[in-house]
């Protein structure tokens, strides 16, 4: 997943593209990867099974287009590789649509769209979040994500002393241990975070939403394979409609209390 390797992703695309898939009209079962650990859109349950809003979309778009959706948990750093090299048919991983991303993967429609913010402990309630204030503070953030390159790009060469993490519960609990003074991730995710989770009791939002699309993106899409206009055409009609028909909200509101769309 991560955007550092961009070279050596761009080789396998090349590679890949000369591989084929099967077409839509033959095609019997749609492969999934996902992480498995961003809830509530991706998590494993105590089965060791996949679920979360992004689980559940893609049951539906599979359910609508008649086919069997097949999930395969993946690490955060090797669901695009994974997906290049053949492992699934698409990533349904809460990966925003960035310029960068584009040039290794394809898109599907966006499926939800989120901004990122900064949490940090309730005693630094009072925090400024622009890159003069957090000079020489640590800051934290998953990987290989939006948030991630926000903090290198912005935040470290005003000072900031930047972390990054497997996943975006390890930055949790270093915030929530006090490791770190802040912590950016993907909004939804760390109310997620904040309101169900006793180790999320110690920490609250400072700031506003960030949102500039020059680091975060136009929303959340699934991913495939360079090329591959099958399976980007097969999810984008299965995801138009269930937008029409009201299983998309019905789905987000098993998650969510508004939309997320």
């Amino acid at each position: 997943m991560s955007l550092r390797n961009l070279a050596g992703l761009l080789l396998v695309v090349a590679i890949s593209a000369l591989a084929t898939s099967a077409s839509a009209h033959d095609r019997k079962t749609l492969r999934i990867g996902s992480e498995g650990a961003y809830p509530p859109f991706n998590f494993t349950d105590s089965n060791g099974e996949l679920q979360g809003f992004e689980i559940d979309l893609a049951k539906a778009i599979c359910a609508e287009e008649k086919i069997t959706c097949e999930f395969v948990a993946q690490d955060w750093e090797g669901l695009i590789p994974a997906l290049l090299a053949g492992r699934y048919d698409a990533i349904f991983a809460s990966l925003s649509i960035t310029e960068e991303r584009r040039k290794v993967v394809d898109f599907t429609a966006k499926y939800y769209s989120s901004p990122s913010l900064f949490v940090t402990a309730k005693a630094n309630a009072a925090l400024a979040t622009t890159p003069e204030a957090l000079a020489g503070k640590t800051l934290g953030a998953q990987g290989g994500t939006v948030s991630a390159r926000y903090l290198q790009e912005v935040m470290a060469p005003a000072g900031a002393e930047i972390k990054l993490y497997v996943t975006q519960d390890e930055a949790n609990l270093d915030l929530a241990s006090g490791r770190l003074d802040a912590v950016l991730g993907d909004k939804f995710v760390m109310l997620n975070w904040l309101e169900k989770t006793a180790d999320g009791e110690c920490c609250q939002i400072v700031g506003s939403d960030l949102s500039d699309p020059k680091f975060f993106g136009d929303g959340i899409g699934a991913g495939v394979r360079k090329g591959d206009a099958d399976v980007k055409a097969l999810i984008d009609k299965g995801l138009a409609a269930i937008r029409a028909n009201g299983e998309y909200d019905r789905i987000n509101a098993r998650y969510f209390p508004f939309s997320i769309y």
